[in-house]
């Protein structure tokens, strides 16, 4: 081993030790697959604790962090405001069972901030979400077949995961052991970005479609926006769907977990101008506790129990002390000039990551919606799902590993997005930049 490599292997001991006990009594040492590093050919690092824009691992290694939990820390790490409405909750009780005038607050404020909710219904995940609104749909329709875009991820429920088959638009076949064919049967998947699909499959399978479920913004394949003016009049993606689910009846659902709140106060659907019938939220709706919601226009969210036949429950739903995060990372995202800010570093980030690629004659197709960003190494434009399989892999791994090694993380994956908080000011941008021209160089050496 070359001195080089021991003090690398030296910088992360205490992670590696700490993957080893992880293995010995969880799953791949995870309680979740991308955590594990596969996709980047090396062990994770374990983090001792985050702040503002850094997190910090057991070995004492700090990093400028565009993970952000995935999403949910668009204030950052440890964010003041959310730390004190958590304690002052906690204090109170961690959770009841009972109603709590939180859940009042929070719910008031989720729909008077996104255009399609009148009535909302708060769970614990955004795989819950989107599960309770696809049977909030079929209940609604008493239709049985759902339509998705591959590469969309809406959560791990049966229905869900599921793969494309040879066509376009084809019935759904499994993507994990113990999910039965005949629950993703009634499963349609479409290409994303795709109106003539939709249609297609619309057409195909007329009055038995309960709902066509879609992330505005595909944040589950890299960052991929909708596209602009791919209708026969020339309207946006989004446009189209709203269209063609009002031409055949089918509901709309915006997955709007990783995009609300995110790209804009309002989400997508306020940026876009598109309402859908029913939209899924989560991760900055916690604050970075466990928090996601379902909700809609209020003939149909009133059919959920009580109020109407279809059940939903949860013993965690609406605890205090998400309720209470949330309700503190929504106040502050109010305040004058937060998404300016965000929109203006994240630019500044965009920037310089395509001038560092360029300088290294790496080629990249970057996007970004707001504060997402994603980074693919392709020498075409990515729009849908089959196009992002044919990024290279090998070097975003080698990208990814210079840049850890040089203090920025990343998802370690290529179909993760970036995301970008309040708390990474100019110094933070500046140096992730730095990082990412020895990072492309690094890039440039894989084939």
């Amino acid at each position: 081993m070359t001195s080089q490599a021991a003090t690398q292997v030296d910088r992360y001991a205490r992670s590696a030790a700490a993957f080893a006990g992880a293995k010995a009594v969880m799953p791949g040492g995870v309680n979740s697959p991308v955590r594990a590093y596969q996709a980047v050919g090396r062990e994770p690092v374990t983090v001792r604790c985050g702040k503002g824009a850094v997190v910090t691992d057991i070995d004492g290694n700090e990093y400028i962090d565009y993970v952000l939990s995935y999403g949910p820390l668009i204030l950052g790490h440890a964010e003041e405001s959310v730390l004190a409405a958590i304690s002052k909750a906690a204090g109170r009780g961690a959770s009841f069972g009972m109603p709590t005038e939180a859940e009042t607050q929070l719910a008031q404020a989720v729909v008077d901030a996104v255009p399609s909710v009148e009535v909302v219904r708060f769970v614990n995940s955004g795989t819950e979400a989107v599960m309770s609104a696809i049977r909030l749909a079929r209940g609604a329709t008493n239709r049985p077949k759902i339509v998705k875009c591959t590469g969309c991820y809406h959560g791990h429920s049966d229905s869900l995961l599921v793969q494309a088959g040879s066509g376009a638009t084809t019935l759904g076949v499994p993507s994990s052991p113990g999910v039965p064919e005949s629950i993703t049967s009634n499963t349609l998947l479409i290409p994303y970005n795709d109106l003539d699909a939709v249609r297609e499959v619309f057409q195909g399978h007329r009055n038995q479609i309960a709902c066509l479920v879609v992330e505005p913004v595909a944040g589950n394949m890299g960052c991929i926006p909708p596209a602009p003016g791919v209708g026969p009049n020339g309207q946006g993606y989004l446009h189209g769907l709203r269209e063609l689910c009002d031409q055949f009846d089918v509901l709309l659902i915006f997955d709007e977990v990783m995009t609300g709140f995110r790209v804009a106060f309002g989400g997508a659907q306020s940026l876009y101008g598109i309402t859908p019938d029913l939209t899924c939220l989560g991760k900055i709706i916690g604050g970075g506790l466990p928090c996601a919601a379902y909700g809609g226009r209020e003939d149909l969210m009133r059919q959920i129990s009580p109020d109407g036949p279809i059940y939903q429950a949860g013993t965690l739903s609406g605890n205090p002390l998400a309720m209470a995060a949330g309700l503190a990372t929504l106040q502050a995202l109010q305040e004058d000039g937060v998404y300016e800010q965000l929109e203006s570093t994240s630019a500044r980030l965009e920037a310089g990551l395509r001038d560092a690629a360029n300088a290294a004659n790496v080629p990249i197709y970057l996007t970004r919606v707001g504060s997402m960003l994603g980074l693919f190494f392709s020498e075409t434009p990515i729009t849908h799902y089959e196009q992002a399989l044919t990024c290279n892999t090998d070097r975003f791994a080698a990208f990814f590993n210079s840049m850890l090694d040089n203090g920025i993380i990343l998802a370690p994956a290529q179909y993760e997005a970036w995301f970008v908080s309040t708390a990474h000011d100019e110094a933070a941008i500046e140096k992730t930049i730095k990082a990412s021209e020895v990072a492309f160089t690094a890039a440039s050496k894989v084939k």
